[in-house]
């Protein structure tokens, strides 16, 4: 079952052909395509260290080109400046052989992501989620700031996804409790943006995009850790609480705890991330209810953990 309308095929042949014509370097390299987890690329593994990533979704080639161009500059900017590695994309494809939009080949990450592995009750990976949305703030904007032109449109004000918050509830009735919800919603909606300035954020700290393992010591195997940070599409100057989504998405109420407790968040700041994560998992649930079961199940996780918190 497709999961947007219109969705994109790719098959492990139009990989070869395009990589045979494209990029003959890695022709000779085996192709396997991983299965569908995530909701906007189909991905490929191109030997032992590369990915090849197609766009899903329908679109125009040029506004496509635009995005992996952007998210290429990203991983210039990260490259050696976070304490996790993050995938350096080394090549950009053009349509053909069936496939019409533009793609990417990345380096590949060893790791688990986070909706595999679960790291919700970790406390070392609390804080090395704190350390990386750290390490991220401090990377320069060369005086760029959020202008709404990036693929979520997250990170300016909050009170701008009304609409399609609201759409999200009528068409989440019968799945969650709309009423407690719309209520939540209500007190989130007309958080202002606050003083603050723009920071670098990644803009998706969702479980799919981040990848735990082991740092070993030298006297053995380590605890399960933060080790990469994926997806850098959406990642660019923006709202800072827009990273605490982190807190939501991946941490129980413990290790959210000593998250905030790292980063030293404000209230105002932290209230902000509350209504990020909210306006982000509102839409999950009901969307990929049947086509994506995984991902509707971390909506639901998420809006269950804000009901609780915010009583």
């Amino acid at each position: 079952m497709t999961m947007h309308a219109g969705q994109l095929e790719v098959d492990e042949g139009t990989v070869r052909a395009l990589l045979a014509d494209q990029l003959p370097q890695w022709a000779g390299l085996e192709v396997r395509l991983l299965p569908q987890t995530g909701t906007v690329n189909a991905i490929a593994r191109v030997g032992d260290a590369l990915a090849a990533r197609f766009p899903l979704q329908p679109g125009d080639a040029a506004d496509v080109r635009r995005d992996l161009a952007r998210e290429a500059d990203a991983s210039r900017r990260l490259v050696g400046r976070l304490r996790v590695a993050v995938p350096e994309v080394v090549a950009l494809g053009e349509p053909g052989h069936g496939y019409p939009l533009p793609w990417s080949v990345q380096t590949w990450l060893p790791g688990r992501d986070g909706s595999v592995v679960e790291p919700g009750a970790s406390y070392a990976v609390a804080r090395d989620l704190a350390a990386l949305v750290t390490d991220l703030r401090a990377v320069p904007t060369d005086g760029r700031t959020f202008v709404g032109e990036r693929r979520t449109n997250r990170g300016g004000v909050i009170g701008d996804h009304d609409a399609w918050v609201r759409e999200c509830l009528e068409r989440s009735a019968g799945l969650l409790d709309v009423s407690a919800l719309a209520g939540l919603w209500d007190r989130l909606r007309d958080l202002p943006r606050g003083p603050d300035p723009d920071v670098t954020t990644h803009g998706d700290l969702i479980p799919s995009n981040v990848l735990v393992g082991t740092r070993d010591g030298a006297s053995g195997p380590g605890e399960a850790r933060l080790v990469g940070l994926l997806d850098l599409g959406d990642c660019g100057p923006a709202d800072p609480a827009l990273d605490l989504v982190a807190a939501w998405h991946l941490l129980e109420d413990g290790p959210r705890e000593t998250f905030r407790e790292a980063l030293g968040s404000d209230d105002a700041t932290w209230a902000r991330g509350t209504g990020w994560a909210f306006e982000q998992a509102i839409g999950l649930v009901w969307y990929y209810r049947t086509s994506n079961p995984g991902f509707s199940a971390f909506g639901r996780r998420t809006l269950d953990r804000l009901l609780r918190a915010t009583g």
